[in-house]
Formats: C-alpha cells, sequence, structure tokens
C-alpha cells in the first residue's frame, strides 16, 4: 500500500516528484492558495501519467487555520499511519504551516536536502491522542467566547469546579489544557478566568471536521 501525501502548494512544486521516488503514493492531497491554484492544476495534470488521484484544496481563511482544517480533513478520511507530509513544495510560511500541522496530528513529514528526501524529527504524538472527550468539550464551549469564568464553563458542561481544574492543570500522569498550552487564564477580582488560546482555536480548526454529524 501506498503512502497518502500532502503537499503544500508553494515555491519548489517540482519536489513532490522527488519524493515520490522515495515513498511509494497512492493519492496526493494538494494544499493551495488561489494564487498558486495553476501550479496545483499543473501537478495534478502531471500525475495523470502515473494514475495517481488528486484532490486540490484551497486555503480560504488564514494560512495557518486553514492548513489546519485542511489536515483534519484528510486525516478523518484516511489512515494517519499511512499519511507523509512533503513541506518541501511550499514556500517558508506554508511549509511552517504544514509542519506545524503534522505534528499536531503526530503524521510523518520529511524536506528535500542534496535532492534526496530526510525524514523530518517530528514526534510520532498527536495532540488529539493525548485530549480526552471531557477535554474536547472544554475546548469546544472556550471557543465560543473569551474570557470566562471557572463557573460560568462549568454550567455549560455541566462539570463541577473540580472536574473542570483536573482537565486544565493535569496530574503527574496525565498533562492538563494548560501544560498543553491549549488555554491561557488570568486572575481578575480574585476570580480566575480562561480563555482558549492561538493553538487551541488552531486544533479545534483541525478537529472539527472530524466531529461533523454529517460524517456519520
Amino acid at each position: 500500500m501506498g503512502h497518502i501525501v500532502i503537499a503544500p502548494v508553494g515555491d519548489n512544486p517540482n519536489a513532490l516528484f522527488i519524493g515520490m521516488k522515495e515513498f511509494a503514493t497512492e493519492k496526493v492531497y494538494l494544499i493551495t492558495p488561489q494564487q498558486n491554484l495553476k501550479k496545483a492544476q499543473q501537478l495534478e495534470k502531471k500525475l495523470e501519467i502515473f494514475a495517481i488521484p488528486v484532490t486540490i484544496m484551497l486555503v480560504k481563511d488564514g494560512l495557518m487555520e486553514s492548513m489546519f482544517a485542511s489536515f483534519g480533513k484528510v486525516v478523518s478520511d484516511n489512515d494517519p499511519d499511512n499519511i507523509i507530509v512533503n513541506v518541501a513544495t511550499g514556500d517558508r510560511l506554508s511549509t511552517c504551516a504544514a509542519l506545524s500541522a503534522a505534528f499536531a496530528n503526530g503524521l510523518k513529514a520529511f524536506g528535500i536536502m542534496d535532492g534526496k528526501p530526510m525524514l523530518l524529527p517530528i514526534m510520532k504524538l498527536s495532540y488529539y491522542h493525548e485530549l480526552s472527550d471531557s477535554k474536547l468539550t472544554i475546548l469546544k464551549h472556550l471557543n465560543e467566547e473569551d474570557y470566562t469564568s471557572l463557573q460560568n464553563l462549568g454550567k455549560k458542561t455541566k462539570m463541577s469546579t473540580s472536574l473542570l481544574s483536573y482537565h486544565l492543570n493535569g496530574t503527574l500522569r496525565y498533562k492538563g489544557l494548560l501544560n498543553l498550552r491549549l488555554v491561557e487564564v488570568k486572575e481578575h477580582n480574585k476570580q480566575l478566568l480562561i480563555r482558549l488560546s492561538s493553538l487551541g482555536k488552531l486544533l479545534l480548526k483541525g478537529y472539527m471536521p472530524l466531529c461533523d454529524p454529517k460524517k456519520k
């Protein structure tokens, strides 16, 4: 069985074919902004020769947010163990976004050095695997507003303050949302307030497709 390849379309689209020599490819997902759509379509046409199906995914929102959302869709449709990310095809910004999304999903990734693919040292650990249903529930409710109190969050999630504190702070064995840097807290009028962090928002962007009720 071949790999499912994710590749951002940027400065070096032909690096896609260098990667294919090393990693047998079954399908390709090209993530591209509108200005690089023509490059993506040219790659799609070239891949027709190899009978490799291509899905072009347009970046419609901010680059980072759209990259996470696109990765979430690919991961939900395929076996993550078969997915590999070719970051050599992108420009500086899309490479950074693709690497971040690959790390968050625990996906293998590679670049090109001296004309040869080089696997990058991304930990085989998915942020999503660290999140229980309760933690995801907390994140989803925090996504609806800015700073909120534990009491207000407790009403929305139907969790006690002590249970919320457990999921926020974690234990020696399990990391909490604060340790994972998915939430931020501050104190105001002797009251602890909490909100979703930028990383938390990005992770939810990539997780939402997995929660789409239409897919069930």
